[in-house]
């Protein structure tokens, strides 16, 4: 399992790299535009500059999470623009990024010994918090991204706030899954989803 996903680790890194770097030099005509393709390098990689920089291990699960949602919401969506092309990409993306985060909040936990059946409702109150810690943090960057680059990341102009607030609410939905999943296993002694994928980063 560990080596499935260190290896898929690898490729998505190397595509988005790769990718970007070529859509920044060969599509992209603005400083912006430039820049939102190019920072594919420092996104894709945070989980190992983080480790350097507080000298803390992660798990291969914990930097699979991450990598692949910044595969889908920064690669695939912005860069590839597969947000403007498919349907519902967008809120689908984020959807599986309330999932995943949530599974991210509980792994924290679990790596620092306090997700157990005692703490089952601190638990969701960390899961929730942080979930919504990170939609929230992800708006206020595009946001703060269209004031410096220009664009319409949020699609203000088409939707008012209506995308932003769709995009945190189907983020929270995400969460909410994994919460009932989590108390279910937890209160029944069952090992599905949550549990089963928690313990499959060993």
């Amino acid at each position: 399992m560990k080596k499935i996903l260190e290896i898929l680790n690898f490729v998505m890194i190397a595509v988005a790299i790769f990718g970007g770097l070529y859509f920044a030099v060969t599509r992209d005509k603005e400083i912006g535009l430039i820049l939102k393709d190019s920072s594919i390098i420092l996104t894709i990689t945070s989980p190992y500059w983080i480790e350097r920089i507080f000298h803390k291990k992660l798990s291969t699960m914990i930097k699979f999470i991450v990598i692949l949602f910044i595969f889908c919401a920064h690669f695939l969506g912005t860069t590839l623009e597969l947000y403007n092309h498919i349907t519902y990409f967008d809120k689908v993306t984020h959807t599986i990024s309330g999932v995943l985060t949530a599974l991210f909040a509980l792994l924290l936990l679990k790596e620092l010994g306090i997700c157990d059946k005692k703490r089952i409702l601190f638990s969701l109150l960390f899961l929730f918090s942080f979930t919504m810690l990170v939609a929230s943090g992800w708006e206020m960057f595009e946001y703060i991204a269209n004031i410096f680059f220009g664009g319409d990341a949020q699609r203000v102009a088409l939707t008012g706030v209506n995308d932003t607030m769709q995009d945190i609410i189907v983020a929270f939905l995400g969460s909410v899954l994994v919460a009932i999943c989590y108390v279910f296993e937890e209160t029944q002694d069952k090992t599905l989803f949550v549990k089963g994928f928690m313990q499959g980063i060993q």
